[in-house]
């Protein structure tokens, strides 16, 4: 028994000693005014309340003991009502609960009245609010992964690099996205990268041409002349790699733009290319491959995630700390929004009230079900017996002064 039901157990028998209390005081009164009517006959009234106030006491102490027990142990039709109804109780208790409380219009009524969204908003801007989110959402990440078997997750990633890198083919969705992008000229930027470094490469290795040709003409050509056609195939080279540096219509560049777009075409359409690009791609995403990315796609997120939210000064713990307050002060100040969250809360949980609201219910009929007759009656009394011994004391009082009206008049009447 817990603290709180030791107390209410305290109170039950404090209350039980002061209802039997009255009764016998009822019962004392009204045994000295008995026998001494004849020589006081004001003791007459006496005795009729005290009278009254035995017959309420016990009348009522009938009535509140039938509700959970056969009184004297008498098992006299229609009493011990909670241990032998209980399941009906139990039934009855849940249908009720269904039909006032997990209603539809009763809860979404509730929500509107309460704005759980501003309220929800001033507690993430409050003091510990990002904080406490912070922190749960990491526990939450911990107990996760802790859950979550490697090998398990690993085979996950290994089936969805499969199923969409793997498995598709590369050539015509990749000549398809380049289709577009030369179409729409983005990669005249890197040509142009590339023309600028083969021209700066050309200004800057002057010797290098030279030695080139040198290296390749025939032993018998004197030295100089080596020197000569090397100066000449260099600048002759320099002047070329700076026209199409200079000019963007150069023939260089259009043939690099037939060729780049020749190439989109056969990607998407010529089954050489394809096989080629599927080749490519065997020999890059093979078995081995595809595991070992797997494999080291989760290990790397396992342990920057890990690393993050067991560091509060980590960028990831920080940047979703800011993220938590900056929702909640939009939640107070952007109205809009909040009338949105807030709506979105009573469509989810209207939606849960109209779809689980017989379960929610079948919890206490079948909790009272599988409760023990004679445990249920203790249960029920512990939580109202209290109240329900001033039935027994009003009774007494209320008897007494019946009986003494009662009395009054018919003396009056027949006296």
């Amino acid at each position: 028994m817990s603290a709180g039901d030791a107390e209410k157990a305290r109170a039950l028998r404090r209350m039980k000693s002061l209802a039997l209390s009255l009764l016998v005081a009822m019962a004392v009164i009204f045994v000295f005014a008995f026998a001494l009517q004849e020589e006081y006959p004001w003791l007459q009234y006496v005795r009729a309340a005290a009278e009254g106030g035995m017959v309420g006491a016990l009348a009522d102490w009938f009535a509140v003991t039938a509700l959970f027990k056969y009184p004297m142990g008498l098992k006299i039709p229609h009493t011990a009502i909670i241990p032998r109804r209980k399941d009906q109780i139990g039934a009855s208790l849940g249908e009720f609960v269904e039909t006032n409380f997990l209603s539809e219009e009763v809860v979404q009524d509730k929500l509107a009245t309460i704005n759980i969204a501003r309220r929800a908003g001033e507690w993430l801007t409050g003091p510990g609010g990002a904080d406490r989110v912070a922190k749960e959402g990491a526990a939450i990440i911990r107990g996760a992964f802790t859950v979550l078997n490697d090998d398990d997750v690993q085979a996950v990633i290994e089936g969805l690099v499969r199923k969409h890198l793997v498995t598709p083919p590369w050539g015509p969705p990749v000549g398809k996205l380049a289709e577009r992008i030369f179409a729409d000229g983005h990669h005249h930027q890197l040509v142009d990268l590339l023309v600028d470094r083969a021209a700066d490469w050309v200004a800057d290795n002057r010797e290098v041409v030279s030695r080139v040709v040198t290296d390749r003409s025939p032993t018998w050509v004197p030295s100089f002349v080596d020197g000569m056609v090397g100066d000449k195939v260099y600048l002759e080279v320099l002047k070329f790699a700076q026209a199409v540096q200079s000019d963007p219509q150069h023939q260089v560049r259009q043939s690099i733009d037939t060729y780049l777009k020749d190439l989109a075409q056969d990607l998407q359409y010529d089954p050489a290319m394809i096989a080629r690009a599927e080749g490519i791609k065997a020999q890059v995403l093979g078995d081995p491959e595809v595991r070992e990315l797997a494999t080291r796609t989760w290990a790397t997120v396992k342990n920057a995630l890990l690393t993050a939210v067991d560091d509060p000064t980590s960028e990831l713990t920080v940047r979703f700390k800011s993220a938590v307050r900056d929702f909640g002060l939009r939640l107070v100040n952007d109205t809009e929004l909040a009338g949105k969250v807030n709506t979105w809360i009573g469509d989810a949980a209207g939606y849960l009230v109209r779809t689980y609201r017989s379960d929610i219910a079948a919890v206490i009929t079948d909790t009272v079900s599988r409760w023990d007759a004679a445990e249920t009656s203790r249960k029920i009394e512990l939580q109202v017996g209290k109240d329900l011994q001033f039935i027994r004391i009003n009774g007494t009082v209320v008897g007494s002064l019946a009986g003494l009206a009662i009395f009054t008049v018919a003396h009056f009447v027949f006296g």
